[in-house]
């Protein structure tokens, strides 16, 4: 909706307000970093299993938090200035073995083209032969893996031109340097094995999760039917919507993907009307979208289609009136 979708459905002295960034709400990225350090200060510490792997996993949750302030950041609206934002987002993604500038660019087509044909994020879409199955599966399992060749070498060579690659291989370059460092200085410290540990498990956990939130956001919404009614809002809980920086209110953040993430539940609200009008989905949590998905599979369009035909007449049984009796 909004210009996109043709229909103004928040006010526009509202949406004004909703577009305004307020840089004291970044300060939560300070705490985030903080937490994260600590929990991999304590993993690298502790002897007891019972305290590595709960650390490790807390870490890789944490990295959610400061993967959704980076993805503000390829919208250019975590930080007012556009360099601020570049600086952001290549720090932040330099542990997490993808580029900023690869992402930016796979992430703004995405939004423009949404469960289409020229969507690149629509891999789950298909034709449900054995390897659309390796992949959606793959997704889950080695996610973190799969998004690294995709967004350091795949993508790039498809889509990246001019400025935009030689900024990419620039980020490549640092992350051969950077990493070459660290793997050198372990090695001869001895704490290859334990350095590898506390940087590459929690970014597999993180993989994970983000696999579990990326399928959520878009999986079996209709196809081609525009930013508002091919988005999945999770309402999720409190916990993750403060870790995750709102990134579960994702119906509003694609209709007005300028509003930053400290004002997407205010958007959400505004835009209730418009959602229920719509019949777009709202569904209570990421697990019980993900186990559908899971059990479901790859889609396809004619499967796609069925599903909505299907949704829409239990929601018109739903709405019916009882009959008196």
């Amino acid at each position: 909706m909004g210009r996109q979708d043709g229909v103004q459905s928040v006010p526009p002295a509202l949406l004004q307000e909703l577009y305004r960034q307020s840089w004291p709400h970044n300060l939560k990225s300070i705490l985030i970093y903080g937490m994260l350090i600590g929990c991999g200060v304590l993993a690298w510490n502790a002897e007891s299993p019972w305290i590595v792997w709960p650390a490790y996993l807390a870490m890789g949750y944490l990295w959610m938090g400061i993967v959704t302030f980076m993805h503000d950041c390829t919208h250019l609206i975590l930080f007012r200035k556009r360099w601020k934002n570049w600086a952001f987002g290549i720090f932040s993604t330099l542990p997490i073995l993808i580029t900023f500038t690869s992402f930016m660019d796979d992430h703004l087509a995405h939004h423009k083209y949404n469960r289409g044909p020229n969507d690149p994020d629509a891999f789950t879409m298909g034709a449900r032969r054995f390897p659309d199955f390796l992949l959606f599966y793959g997704y889950i399992l080695i996610g973190g893996l799969l998004t690294a060749i995709h967004f350091n070498f795949i993508y790039p060579m498809q889509k990246l031109r001019g400025t935009r690659l030689w900024i990419h291989i620039g980020e490549l370059a640092l992350r051969i340097v950077a990493y070459g460092a660290l793997i050198f200085w372990a090695s001869q410290a001895g704490l290859a094995g334990k350095v590898l540990s506390v940087w590459l498990i929690p970014v597999y956990f993180f993989s994970v999760l983000n696999s579990i939130r990326f399928i959520a956001e878009h999986y079996d919404t209709p196809w081609g039917a525009g930013q508002l009614a091919s988005t999945r809002t999770v309402i999720s809980n409190p916990v993750n919507r403060f870790f995750w920086n709102n990134i579960n209110y994702h119906i509003g953040h694609h209709v007005y993907p300028g509003v930053p993430w400290h004002n997407l539940a205010k958007l959400h609200q505004a835009m209730l009307p418009a959602i229920e009008k719509a019949g777009a989905l709202v569904e209570p949590s990421y697990l019980g979208v993900f186990w559908r998905a899971c059990v479901n599979g790859p889609e396809t369009i004619e499967r796609n289609r069925q599903h909505q035909i299907e949704r829409a007449a239990r929601a018109k049984d739903e709405a019916r009136p009882p009959p008196f009796g």
